[in-house]
């Protein structure tokens, strides 16, 4: 029987291996329920071509029968994808499978079709039965030129990778919820669609065109029809005054909030992991540019799931997001493949796909890049300003070279822990000046090889490198950064972070902090360095909003700065519950636990993680701020000797290295035992050695012993913060 479709010998193709049959016969046994669902979803009796014993291996003399190449032109080509299926050297994988992709990218309606409601389908529409191993998957996506797109028949269970059969003796156990006869509907309402596409390609409804002319109407019929009119609005106008009130409620807006997960890697060379995890970022700080997007989820939490079989769903509920774009990339020889996928979770709907296939250069990438960012926001409804649209659809470089070094220097970003931070960072540092070397006005290049460099010196020098010694390079290479490209948000944080840590500028270091945000306005990451800005400076409330925004967009802040905010805006009591409460539980760190409990006055708990903390995280544990936080709980125990010596030690180490900025915290802990003339001294070396920790002078509960003595004001204001109180107090 003739296909729905003129041309088409079926409307559907069953495509399996003989295998995946035997036992239960599952494949039979889906047929004939697909069937019989089908006789429920069309009108017209739906023609389904199933061969019960197909070919299930294939010779090199093997001829294919010419009538098979006949009934594959068809609307719908249904795989069953099982483990087995996806098999180079299988019949169904050659002669069905490859073979329909060939031909009905050829014919007259195309592979792809555009459904009801506007999104795109492909006329192949797998039934996965088994999860696949990654390399299946890569191949098969291959094939269809992008991600599979099918409806599952799975059980998963612990240790379980099964079909879903139609009667589940323990349903509950199956992890995906799938019901059978809920999934054979969803195959034929996806048949539906794909048929309603092929036989109205434009969608649009026309009325029947009559033969014969309208009657002339007569001059009562005209006024009776006139009358009726006239009637039928007055009584409309009625009607709308009691029921159009009703009618117009708030419409509930779905917040326009978007994970753009790793993009996988469809090519053959493992390298070009680099470029899909730098596709990926790219993606991701454009659309931190667009204010009107609600909520971005960062390149820090999508990471975790590169390579996830997990079901979208759950990874958008995971990630609070209400949209998910999924997308590979492949370089094949002088060519670059992206297909990406803007996806609606929830429903399990494509909003909008599409495919780059163009002439590898930077310039094709970085613009594929723009465009994908582009039309994510199209399908999200945001509103771009001129200025954002420029933004995202700057050239950075055109060198090839230079682009490809920058790539591998992010992804090198990626991977960087606080165990490998020196080496990585003098990696990623050199194939960054790599890139500025091959291209001297790529902005970003400069950008990553100042923050490369900058994260060399690590949390108080754990990188092994002076801060203070550091930082005029950083600045030399984030201002050319900002001089080739003024919208560079990486620059102009760093910028700020040099004014506050280095010049003790405030005003300049809080309008460039300020900046950042307003061009990222999405990057939560950019409050990093305001909130420990506004903690600094005492504005406590707006570090609590500030902070109180990060945690609703799923970014984390320096835990510490986040207790002390709230401790100084007394909203912390004394308890454990409130220390351990901002603990994460996948990042115990002894150290910070013990300052909250130093801070708090609780000196027996503090003394006992700070020790802890020596042996549990040495690389934090024996830093001066936490050795000078001992030596005052010794002192205020009454071990006046063992308080001593360990301030001998800090001493020692000052006149060696500045890492740790050992004179700072001297001054505290001779403030803290009630010596203010050291404490003084101490500052002030620490003044003359620009050390970071400076900053801190206004805020760290440690110098509360000097705040009323006449020196602390003339440091208070020597140091810069005077300045800053009086322009914010002019502000207001």
């Amino acid at each position: 029987m003739p296909g729905f479709i003129p041309g088409f010998e079926y409307d559907i193709f069953i495509s399996y291996r003989q295998k995946d049959n035997k036992g239960d016969r599952w494949v039979s046994e889906f047929v004939e329920a697909l069937k019989t669902e089908l006789e429920s979803t069309f009108k017209d009796e739906v023609s389904v071509y199933f061969d019960i014993n197909p070919s299930d291996g294939l010779l090199e003399t093997h001829d294919v029968d010419a009538s098979l190449k006949e009934k594959l032109k068809c609307a719908v080509f249904i795989p069953i994808i099982s483990r087995t299926y996806v098999d180079p050297k299988s019949f169904a994988w050659v002669h069905e499978f490859k073979a329909f992709i060939e031909q009905a990218s050829k014919d007259q309606y195309s592979l792809k079709v555009r459904v009801p409601g506007g999104n795109i389908a492909s006329r192949v529409l797998p039934i996965q039965i088994h999860n696949l191993d990654a390399e299946d998957k890569k191949l098969i996506e291959n094939e269809l030129g992008g991600y599979m797109r099918g409806i599952e028949f799975i059980f998963k269970s612990p240790g379980v990778n099964r079909p879903l059969l139609v009667k589940e003796a323990n349903s509950q156990e199956n992890l995906n919820h799938t019901n059978y006869r809920d999934q054979i509907n969803k195959v034929a309402n996806a048949i539906k669609e794909i048929i309603t596409g092929l036989r109205n390609p434009d969608h649009e409804v026309k009325g029947k065109a009559g033969d014969v002319e309208s009657e002339p109407i007569s001059g009562k019929n005209r006024r009776n029809k006139i009358i009726a009119g006239v009637l039928i609005v007055l009584a409309l106008i009625v009607a709308g005054y009691f029921i159009i009130p009703e009618l117009i409620k708030p419409v509930k807006v779905t917040e326009k909030s978007i994970a753009v997960l790793p993009f996988e890697n469809y090519s053959d060379d493992p390298s070009q992991e680099a470029a899909c995890l730098s596709l990926t970022d790219e993606i991701i700080r454009h659309l931190y540019k667009i204010r009107s997007i609600d909520r971005i989820a960062p390149m820090q939490s999508v990471i975790q799931y590169k390579g996830s079989k997990e079901n979208p769903s759950k990874i958008a509920s995971d990630l609070k997001v209400n949209y998910l774009v999924l997308g590979n990339y492949k370089k094949y020889g002088d060519k670059v493949r992206v297909n990406v996928y803007l996806v609606d979770p929830k429903s399990d709907k494509y909003i909008w796909e599409d495919q780059y296939d163009n002439v590898y250069s930077a310039e094709e990438v970085i613009t594929i890049q723009s465009d994908i960012a582009l039309k994510i926001a199209g399908g999200l409804d945001a509103n771009l300003t001129e200025e954002e649209n420029k933004s995202i659809t700057n050239i950075g470089t055109r060198n090839d070279e230079a682009f490809e070094a920058l790539q591998i220097a992010k992804s090198i970003g990626y991977v960087q822990t606080s165990t490998n931070i020196t080496q990585l960072s003098d990696s990623g540092m050199k194939y960054a000046l790599k890139a500025t070397e091959l291209d001297p006005y790529y902005a970003e290049a400069y950008a990553y090889a100042g923050m490369f460099l900058l994260t060399k010196a690590g949390y108080f020098g754990s990188g092994g490198y002076e801060m203070q010694k550091v930082w005029p390079d950083v600045m030399r290479y984030e201002k050319i950064a900002l001089k080739l490209d003024p919208n560079c948000a990486m620059a102009v944080d760093m910028l700020g972070g040099f004014e506050m840590y280095y010049y003790y500028n405030f005003i300049k270091a809080d309008s460039l902090l300020r900046k950042a945000i307003d061009i990222e306005p999405n990057n939560f990451y950019l409050s990093y360095g305001l909130i420990d800005f506004l903690v600094k400076m005492g504005s406590y409330k707006e570090a609590i909003n500030q902070i109180n925004l990060c945690i609703i967009n799923g970014v984390s802040t320096e835990e510490n700065t986040v207790f002390l905010a709230m401790l100084k805006d007394s909203r912390i009591s004394n308890s454990h519950d409130d220390i351990y409460k901002f603990q994460y539980k996948e990042n115990i760190n002894d150290a910070f636990i013990g300052e909250r409990f130093f801070w708090l006055h609780d000196y027996d708990s503090a003394l006992y993680y700070l020790n802890r903390s020596k042996n549990s995280k040495p690389e934090l544990g024996n830093i001066p701020k936490y050795q000078s936080y001992i030596a005052a709980i010794l002192f205020k125990k009454g071990r006046n000797r063992d308080c001593e010596s360990i301030i001998e030690s800090l001493k020692e180490k000052s006149k060696y290295t500045l890492i740790g900025s050992a004179d700072f915290y001297v001054a505290g802990a001779y403030s803290m035992i009630n010596r203010k003339d050291s404490a003084f001294v101490w500052l002030e070396k620490a003044y003359q050695t620009r050390s970071p920790e400076i900053s801190w002078l206004k805020a760290d509960p440690m110098f509360d012993n000097l705040r009323d003595d006449p020196r602390y004001l003339d440091l208070y204001e020597k140091c810069g913060f005077k300045a800053y109180d009086d322009y914010i107090a002019s502000n207001k």
